[in-house]
């Protein structure tokens, strides 16, 4: 099978079989998908992460956690957010298997270094669903040793918590678990105080985990400490009020509500605008922000370009209205 299926309803997405779905950890459902027709799968490589459009109708990214070498499904856990805009709740409650989705191509924004002697990762929470594919592929593999540090507020919401603690991981994984109090965190200095030569540090979670990661591996040398965002926690950042863009180049005016994305309202406006991981972390939708005054919630831009840049797939305004360059 080869991406696009000209069959496909979305342009670039093909139409996948639910064939399992199943509780992994308390809130956390995985999703097996395969083609209809039992075909094989494109190939890919630990990290990568597919788009989806959830059953109501908004896209979405979720990690592959599979392992790489099977290419007969893909597999993808999505912890059901109540807090958040609605699409992990569509997938989590209307998904059924038997069911079809629509699913993009495998892309990887957050690959295995190939010269790495080792590895360090770091999960919170659903972030452990890029971390677990990697740590399938180098137990396969052989190609080098891995330490996991999985945090998350107890047992039960712990995703794989079975698997991580059989005899082929139990000695490369230490959890942890704060029970939601903050004084309980895991200290993270010990294993970053001394910088490893040939170590590739890996980490996905909440913006708090990553943050602290990152404060702590500032000294480590320059891309030897990767982050993956799909785990940080929009509530992190402002409520999310609606607001108005005006395109200038057409002179449209896009409304976007507050539980949309920008990258969606613009969609649905029929503005096309290049995206890649629609996460806030790859810089492909950078867009020229002509006036008002943004509110930044990526990883990419500087402070020297937050004042004429944005990244519409997950920034917004911070006022009623943006004028893009679009």
């Amino acid at each position: 099978m080869n991406f696009p299926d000209p069959m496909s309803p979305e342009p670039g997405f093909v139409s996948l079989a639910v064939s399992q779905k199943r509780a992994v950890a308390q809130g956390i459902v995985l999703f097996e998908l395969r083609h209809p027709e039992g075909d094989a799968l494109p190939a890919f490589t630990a990290g990568s992460h597919l788009t989806v459009v959830t059953p109501s109708g908004v896209r979405r990214n979720y990690s592959l956690c599979g392992n790489p070498a099977d290419t007969r499904a893909y597999a993808i856990a999505v912890k059901r957010d109540a807090g958040g805009r609605g699409g992990s709740i569509s997938m989590a409650d209307d998904l059924q298997q038997g069911d079809t989705i629509q699913v993009s191509a495998p892309r990887n924004n957050f690959e295995l270094a190939p010269r790495a002697r080792s590895f360090i990762f770091v999960a919170g929470g659903i972030g452990i669903t890029p971390v677990y594919a990697m740590m399938k592929h180098l137990h396969g593999s052989g190609d080098a040793p891995f330490k996991l540090y999985y945090c998350t507020r107890d047992a039960e919401g712990t995703a794989f918590m079975d698997e991580l603690t059989q005899a082929d991981y139990a000695s490369a994984v230490k959890l942890h678990h704060d029970h939601g109090d903050p004084g309980k965190a895991f200290d993270f200095w010990p294993v970053f105080e001394k910088p490893q030569a040939g170590v590739h540090v890996y980490c996905c979670g909440p913006r708090g985990l990553m943050d602290a990661v990152q404060d702590m591996t500032g000294h480590w040398p320059p891309g030897s400490v990767h982050f993956e965002s799909f785990g940080v926690d929009g509530r992190a950042f402002a409520e999310n009020r609606p607001f108005s863009v005006r395109l200038a180049r057409s002179g449209t005016q896009v409304e976007v509500g507050a539980s949309q994305t920008l990258l969606e309202a613009l969609r649905a406006s029929g503005c096309q605008v290049t995206s890649s991981c629609e996460s806030g972390t790859c810089g492909s939708c950078r867009t020229r922000l002509l006036s008002g005054v943004a509110e930044h919630r990526d990883m990419v831009l500087q402070d020297d370009e937050k004042q004429d840049q944005i990244m519409v797939c997950v920034s917004r305004s911070a006022g009623t209205e943006l004028v893009l360059d679009l």
